[in-house]
């Protein structure tokens, strides 16, 4: 017979061999969930990045600007509009994502009217 002390030495191991197998699954579980999140994260940006260029010809963007008149720029900002009576900075965006720090700056300076003309001749 195997005795008492034996008995929980043996329960023992196979609690430690229980807890690390779990501990390894629940580790490849996240490692594989990570993998998904940016997975997802990434199509979201080439979903957005794709659905940019078909704005333009939107009713919507019509309401903000001919599109003949935009010029598709892409980064920092998506592009401009230079109309007749104003140039307009437009940002286009999908699902709930928002400007990044670079843009809210650009976003800051037209806003305060911070807009500078420069020619260069050479």
């Amino acid at each position: 017979m195997i005795s008492f002390t034996l008995r929980i030495i043996l329960l023992i191991i196979i609690a430690i061999i229980i807890f690390y197998i779990l501990f390894r699954i629940i580790i490849n579980q996240n490692r594989k969930i990570s993998e998904m999140e940016f997975k997802l994260r990434s199509t979201s940006v080439k979903h957005g990045q794709n659905f940019e260029q078909f704005v333009p010809f939107t009713k919507e963007f019509e309401k903000i600007a001919n599109k003949e008149n935009f010029v598709f720029i892409g980064k920092p900002i998506d592009g401009i509009a230079f109309e007749d009576d104003a140039i307009k900075f437009i940002e286009i965006k999908t699902g709930k994502s928002g400007l990044n720090e670079s843009q809210r700056k650009i976003k800051d300076n037209v806003k305060n009217k911070k807009i500078e003309w420069h020619e260069l001749r050479f």
